[in-house]
């Protein structure tokens, strides 16, 4: 009878341990993959920002201009900017409006 109750209570051991094994490597999987794929956005979030503020530095915005467009930009007033709007039935050209949040 104690032969039986040992093997038993060493199955069970043994089994208990598979089982907590197989659900920590689960987990270990599921957190490594959660890293991969926060490395990946953390990469394509700092070039994304690095184009960002290269592309919108003034002095980049003047180098370009005078790069591809020479005198080709002029300065406009904002109060000139119309809109151009088409609808299924016409078409309308409006003031530009300036919405401040």
């Amino acid at each position: 009878m104690k032969k039986i109750v040992l093997v038993l209570i060493i199955f069970s051991l043994i089994l208990s341990t598979a089982i907590v094994k197989n659900s920590a490597k689960k987990n270990e999987d599921e957190i490594f993959t959660v890293k991969e794929n926060l490395r990946i956005l953390n990469s394509e979030f700092e070039k994304t920002k690095l184009e960002h503020d290269y592309l919108t530095s003034s002095d980049k915005l003047l180098e370009f201009q005078s790069l591809y467009f020479e005198n080709d930009l002029e300065q406009k007033k904002i109060e000139n900017i119309k809109v151009f709007k088409t609808t299924k039935r016409d078409n309308k050209i409006q003031n530009l409006k300036i919405i401040k949040d």
